[in-house]
């Protein structure tokens, strides 16, 4: 028997997050019936997760949908909202969501004039666009904004999933983004130049070497944030310049990893000495070592 309260839901944009989200909620009951998705790996995700949904365009996912995830690239999602909105696509009381974590819901701007019910819901995790997704929604953190009459929506929604809801101001939204960015992708930027450092001296596994340490550190910073200035361990907290300067001439040839490394061992000298765990005269020496503006 169909649970109360279950909807007809319908994706636009079936990449990697928009099939998984659609799967978690006709695994929570609800009835994906429409799906749409321009490239070869779209269609195959719309058989391969949501096996129920018919192919349709855009307007024809609205048409059939109660609730439609409008899962596109971020710069598209106000131009796609616009153009279904000029279709007469959209009508009161349809719920649509978008899953963008800069955006709040004034991007869906052309749909709420139509009357339907806005939300942002983003979940605080990478995909892979397979089924293996769906059990890591399980306790993920979902950063939801909305009007406050309609909010609770997202929050059930969310729950339903498997996720703890996160309420966000739409004002907040890209600075919560800016930090994940920050926290993950810079991460994996750092640890791929750094192996790439390692490779380069011969060094066959980098990641057998780097995998211990890397993980210590971020584990230890996550457990320990905001206050994980405790967790700073190499040169820079030891104010030992000397090793920081062999770092740059080691770095020399490789412009892109020293602009980094220069970037981050700044930002790193910053945050030790406002938790004390430097001193101004060793700051000032890490300082002149880097060669930035103190």
């Amino acid at each position: 028997m169909t649970k109360p309260g279950r909807l007809s839901v319908g994706v636009i944009g079936a990449g990697r997050v928009g099939a998984v989200l659609g799967a978690a909620l006709a695994r929570a009951g609800h009835e994906v019936v429409a799906a749409s998705g321009i490239s070869e790996e779209s269609r195959t995700r719309i058989e391969a997760l949501l096996p129920e949904a018919a192919h349709e365009e855009p307007q024809g996912v609205v048409a059939a949908a109660d609730l439609v995830l409008l899962t596109v690239p971020d710069d598209s999602i106000a131009a796609v909202a616009a153009g279904l909105a000029s279709l007469g696509a959209w009508r009161p009381g349809q719920i649509v969501v978008h899953a963008s974590g800069r955006y709040g819901t004034e991007v869906l701007a052309d749909a709420a004039a139509a009357g339907a019910l806005t939300l942002a819901i983003h979940p605080a995790m990478t995909f892979t666009g397979t089924s293996m997704d769906l059990s890591r929604l399980t306790d993920a953190t979902f950063a939801v904004s909305g009007p406050a009459p309609i909010l609770p929506i997202a929050q059930a929604l969310v729950v339903e999933m498997g996720g703890e809801p996160l309420v966000l101001a739409d004002h907040d939204r890209a600075a919560y983004h800016a930090a994940l960015v920050h926290g993950a992708n810079h991460v994996v930027t750092a640890v791929t130049q750094a192996a790439a450092t390692l490779a380069r001296i011969g060094i066959e596994d980098p990641g057998k070497v780097l995998g211990p340490l890397v993980h210590a550190s971020v584990d230890g910073a996550v457990r320990d944030a905001p206050g994980a200035v405790t967790m700073l361990t190499g040169p820079v907290v030891r104010g030992d310049a000397g090793t920081v300067a062999a770092h740059l001439a080691a770095l020399a040839d490789q412009p892109e990893t020293l602009f980094a490394y220069r970037a981050m061992a700044r930002a790193t000298a910053d945050l030790a000495l406002a938790g004390r765990r430097i001193g101004p005269a060793a700051y000032a020496d890490i300082i002149a070592t880097l060669g930035v503006d103190p």
